[in-house]
């Protein structure tokens, strides 16, 4: 061809990555494969009990880079494997209590789902909002479904040691996780070189964690001294009927340490009394008053009872100095496999000596118990992972909140610890003192804030005694319950498929 001639070659150009064609040109799918591991694995490490809570923003950032320009199939796999490992060490506890439980909720349920959040977030740059956007969602979903809900390892735990706690008393457990995707984003936008974008996502959390920190707790209704027991002995135990009696000594010895008049009010773990039958006709029923008696203040003690071959109750009751038992309430948000077991007949075709042979009939009613040391909203052991259950009972006059518990029997500490940081979540949420009582650990005091400020070590036995204010004062997050975050992503999402309509409805030819 002369030079400057005319050419009626149409030059080849490269598939971009609004098209439907193939990926965008960059690194191949292995690599994003690793990728993935190594997202999932950052986001893992940040969760209790190791909680390495910047790495939660590497996790994340990395989760946006391997989305980029990939199709919707690829998106699900890469992201699949994400949820896998985020989730599978960090539940591993769950092996010893259901091992098939385990594989279906890391490899089939949690694991799809976070598949399906990286399949809205999209393969152009708008993932940098709807991936936090699909995490709030799921994170929802997470803590409603299966069963009544599985919070587990949730991104909001990664940060009840870190410095985005307060914003959990704007917008609970949901908006702080969300933050946490949004300064992932904000990552991912920094290394590219979008500073103006990182910037503004930055300021927006960092003014939200100041708010938090700023919400007031207002006036305090009065000063009470609480003492939460553990009675200590071996962690990693399965229930034993001839386990009951030293259980209950353990924390009759552990109680003799609290001086008579010093406190106002006892609380013990969730079911160091096993009995069977009502507890006022059993002969510990005299031991728990005497007790309470000597020490001149109500006890507020989990118990169990059998009911019939095939069922139990849970509850905490008030013993009172007065030998009266008052303000019974009954857990009402069981543990699956551990108090019951969801589609029994099909779990027992594969692991009938695992699963529990009783189950928990489930409470009715409101989660305050009344003491004369003031009004007490109660989470039974696994409710404290439900940001709801805690709020029912703060608005029905619950001027702190006693978190009786048993994490005696699990594998490892990762329940422990991701239940301290739950229960850091929730005093934050609801701006109240909360205080866990464990049989074996971890019992704790935990401030209106969040703060941790006293904690037990496994095994111990040990009164951890504090000086607590009951508040009446109501943060956004107690009064608005998930209705901020769940707006917030749900405006994100529905602006995307608003535009994606418009986009479309321009490309439909228009007929002459």
């Amino acid at each position: 061809m002369e030079p400057g001639a005319a050419s009626n070659v149409t030059p080849m150009r490269a598939p971009t990555a609004t098209g439907s064609g193939a990926a965008t040109p960059g690194p191949g799918i292995w690599a994003r494969a690793a990728a993935a591991l190594v997202a999932g694995a950052c986001i893992c490490l940040s969760v209790p009990p190791w909680g390495w809570w910047p790495l939660a923003f590497v996790g994340i950032a990395l989760w946006v880079w391997l989305l980029d320009g990939q199709t919707a199939w690829r998106r699900f796999a890469l992201s699949y494997l994400v949820g896998v490992v985020w989730f599978g060490p960090s539940t591993l506890w769950m092996w010893k209590l259901t091992a098939p439980g385990y594989v279906a909720a890391v490899f089939i349920g949690w694991g799809t789902l976070v598949g399906l959040v990286g399949v809205g977030a999209t393969r152009d740059q708008r993932r940098v909002l709807l991936l936090p956007a699909g995490i709030v969602l799921f994170e929802w979903f997470h803590t409603h479904a299966p069963f009544g809900g599985i919070p587990l390892s949730m991104l909001a735990t990664t940060q009840a040691a870190g410095p985005l706690r307060p914003v959990a008393a704007i917008g609970g457990s949901l908006l702080l996780g969300g933050a946490v995707a949004a300064l992932g984003s904000a990552t991912y936008l920094a290394v590219r070189g979008r500073w103006r974008a990182a910037g503004l996502i930055l300021l927006t959390v960092v003014l939200t964690a100041l708010l938090g920190l700023a919400v007031p707790l207002g006036d305090d209704a009065g000063i009470i001294r609480v003492a939460a027991v553990q009675g200590g002995g071996p962690q990693g135990t399965r229930f034993a009927e001839a386990d009951t009696e030293p259980v209950l000594a353990r924390h009759l010895a552990a109680s003799a340490g609290i001086e008579p008049g010093s406190v106002d009010l006892v609380v013990w773990p969730e079911n160091v009394v096993n009995i069977e039958g009502p507890l006022e006709e059993h002969p510990w029923a005299g031991r728990l008053r005497r007790e309470a008696t000597r020490v001149g203040a109500p006890i507020l003690v989990g118990v169990v009872e059998g009911v019939g071959g095939t069922e139990f109750v849970n509850y905490v009751v008030v013993v009172n100095p007065d030998g009266s038992i008052t303000g019974r309430f009954d857990k009402e948000r069981r543990v699956p496999f551990g108090e019951y077991v969801p589609l029994r007949p099909l779990f027992e075709r594969f692991a009938a000596g695992q699963l529990p042979p009783r189950e928990q009939i489930p409470g009715v009613g409101t989660a305050m118990v009344p003491t004369s040391a003031g009004d007490a909203a109660v989470a039974i052991s696994w409710e404290v992972f439900f940001a709801r259950r805690v709020r029912e009972g703060v608005r029905a006059g619950g001027e702190f909140v006693t978190n009786p518990t048993n994490g005696s029997s699990y594998w490892l500490t990762q329940v422990q610890t991701q239940q301290i940081a739950q229960s850091q979540l929730r005093a934050t949420e609801s701006g109240r003192w909360l205080v866990q009582a464990a049989p074996t650990g971890f019992s704790a005091v935990v401030g209106p804030r969040g703060e941790l400020l006293q904690r037990s070590d496994v095994g111990e036995a040990v009164v951890l005694e504090a000086t607590i204010e009951r508040l009446e004062s109501t943060t956004p997050a107690q009064a608005t319950g998930d209705l901020i975050p769940m707006a917030l992503a749900g405006g994100v999402v529905f602006s995307f498929l608003t535009a994606e309509w418009m986009r479309r409805r321009s490309e439909v030819p228009t007929r002459t």
